[in-house]
């Protein structure tokens, strides 16, 4: 650029930034496109969605795994056989801010739309690949607390006239392991379920992903770190903490990933019976939950 004039000099360095841009943009294009098995998964994921609203039977029932269950945010379960025969009544919107992941054989697609009573839910669809090609084995909404910045923080729990023993699900769950692999899940499971009931924050950690979400019924989401407080709160006001004891429990391990599908009951009836429908990944050789969806429900 020697001897070039001041215009010159001026209208290369903006072209320049409009080059460094325009690959600022394609790049970012590409990395929120997804490839492999995330986009046969969302492709599978965005089918059952198209089958769901125009009724078609015959290709959801393709796509279902025959484990299928579907809960919707009023916590009514549908077994593959009722939501197949329910499709109409069923029938979502396109989702929105739609992610999806993959944990082994286990893929995850997250995001926001209106339920067919025209509601804001959160959904949870679990997939897995059973013999190379991509099933649904849950599907499950959830409609969150509204968001209110003004709301003041909840009184900790009040201490209890009787101590609290942890049996269910801290000792033993009503489920049979299938492998060692599903052992070792479980083992994990209660781990965080012990840590959280003694106020040990770092234990619990030790079986949560970095990027871990607690969704609720009428609750808001809570992350990681915004767990860890609340168990570390606990702990200074010596609260005693209730887990939900589980009432049933389905556990699919494929490879590095696992889906854990449970109803629990909590025996002072402090909060209604739920649905919770979690997804593990074994990194490092421990296996940590990925997301939890809490959707409460009426057991009869």
């Amino acid at each position: 650029m020697l001897g070039a004039t001041r215009p010159a000099i001026q209208r290369w360095m903006l072209g320049m930034l409009g080059a460094g841009v325009l690959i600022a943009v394609v790049a970012q294009s590409r990395a929120q496109t997804p490839s492999g098995d995330e986009a046969l998964v969302l492709a599978a994921d965005e089918s059952l969605g198209a089958a769901l609203r125009a009724g078609d039977k015959n290709v959801a029932r393709k796509i279902l795994s025959l484990q299928f269950t579907f809960v919707d945010e009023n916590g009514k379960v549908f077994e593959r056989k009722e939501f197949l025969a329910s499709l109409k009544e069923i029938a979502a919107a396109p989702a929105s801010d739609v992610k999806t992941t993959i944990h082994g054989r286990i893929g995850m697609v997250t995001g926001y739309r209106k339920s067919a009573n025209n509601t804001d839910v959160f959904f949870l669809d679990i997939w897995a690949k059973q013999k190379g090609t991509w099933r649904a084995l849950v599907a499950q909404d959830v409609e969150l607390a509204t968001k209110d910045p003004a709301r003041e923080t909840p009184t900790p729990p009040a201490l209890a006239a009787n101590p609290y023993t942890c049996t269910n699900p801290c000792q033993t769950i009503p489920y049979r392991v299938r492998s060692p692999a599903e052992q070792d899940v479980v083992n994990s499971f209660q781990a965080l379920e012990k840590a959280a009931v003694a106020h040990d924050a770092d234990e619990w950690a030790k079986h949560i992903a970095d990027e871990f979400t607690l969704y609720g019924s009428a609750r808001e989401p809570i992350s990681k770190a915004g767990r860890i407080t609340a168990i570390r709160r606990q702990k200074v006001t010596n609260a005693v903490v209730r887990v939900g004891e589980v009432e049933a429990m389905r556990l699919a391990v494929y490879d590095d990933g696992a889906a854990m599908i449970a109803t629990h009951v909590l025996p002072d009836n402090s909060r209604p019976p739920y649905r919770a429908a979690r997804v593990w990944v074994k990194r490092n050789g421990q296996w940590q939950m990925v997301i939890s969806v809490q959707t409460n429900v009426e057991i009869p």
